[in-house]
């Protein structure tokens, strides 16, 4: 199973050996104040598994004890404790508990139109960081919401688990000369890119420029100009009818061949599979 990507669809699959505690913004308005969709905290068993074909909202998921697996970056990862990982909205996001393996789990979903859920937001990552301090928050969240406390208070531990979201995501993002490297690589994605032509837009050398994307990203310049191309190419074909061709062109790939299995290895489907798909793909819950 954790093989394959062709074959993956919308599934939200529980199981009655999984435990989760849940707080919904349908049911805390601070939440929805906050553009947060929904918070939680897990303990998983098989058959527990989830595939959005279509991410709508930014997602941050913490692993705190066992192993699961996650489909990040277009690659299935190991999630193990002390491990959090952030998927960008506009992306394929799956993962699933381990058979004879449980899992504890905390997350974070933002709702499509948080600042967090905005295209070019941040690129997926996963990285160690101690997420108890989160989970506890989420908890406090939840007993305030079953007690129906007022909704000051239950703000107040929106803000600690936004304060702890913040101490994870605001380290990878606080590389100046990278932020303003990719932003300006992002209004010209298909343009012939190399390391060279890149290093000097940001005024370093390219073994420099190696080193801060490897650290900041978790991936070398040219795995994160791929990952932009790709992701500003879902969001057209999510969005627009440009054709597949020109929507290729558009991110810098001539060969709409080498743009397909490049697309196919980021998200797990051929462009024209994920066009088709994207009105009949539903946002599952977990």
């Amino acid at each position: 199973m954790a093989s394959l990507h062709e074959n993956l669809s919308e599934t939200h699959i529980v199981g009655r050996n999984t435990h989760q505690l849940m707080v919904r913004a349908e049911e805390c308005s601070a939440l929805a104040t906050r553009e947060i969709s929904h918070v939680g905290v897990g303990d998983a068993a098989a058959p527990y598994r989830i595939v959005r074909t279509h991410l709508s909202g930014t997602y941050v998921h913490a692993s705190l004890g066992g192993e699961g697996r996650i489909l990040l970056d277009g690659r299935w990862r190991p999630h193990r404790a002390g491990m959090v990982s952030l998927a960008p909205a506009h992306v394929l996001h799956a993962f699933h508990a381990i058979p004879s393996k449980r899992w504890q789990y905390c997350w974070v979903r933002y709702m499509p139109q948080s600042p967090r859920s905005a295209i070019g937001f941040m690129a997926p990552v996963m990285r160690q960081f101690d997420s108890e301090p989160l989970r506890h928050a989420i908890l406090g969240l939840y007993q305030e919401v079953q007690s129906q406390a007022n909704s000051g208070s239950a703000m107040l531990w929106i803000d600690l688990i936004e304060h702890y979201i913040n101490r994870f995501a605001e380290p990878l993002q606080r590389e100046d000369r990278l932020r303003a490297l990719w932003e300006k690589v992002r209004t010209d994605l298909g343009r012939d890119w190399t390391v060279s032509s890149l290093a000097r837009l940001a005024n370093i050398s390219g073994e420099h420029l190696r080193r801060l994307c490897q650290a900041s990203l978790g991936r070398s310049p040219m795995q994160q100009l791929t990952y932009l191309r790709i992701q500003h190419a879902a969001h057209r074909l999510a969005t627009t009818s440009t054709k597949i061709e020109d929507v290729a062109l558009q991110v810098g790939y001539q060969n709409p061949f080498a743009f397909s299995n490049t697309f196919k290895r980021m998200t797990g489907f051929r462009p024209s599979h994920f066009r088709n798909r994207r009105n009949q793909g539903r946002d599952s819950d977990a």
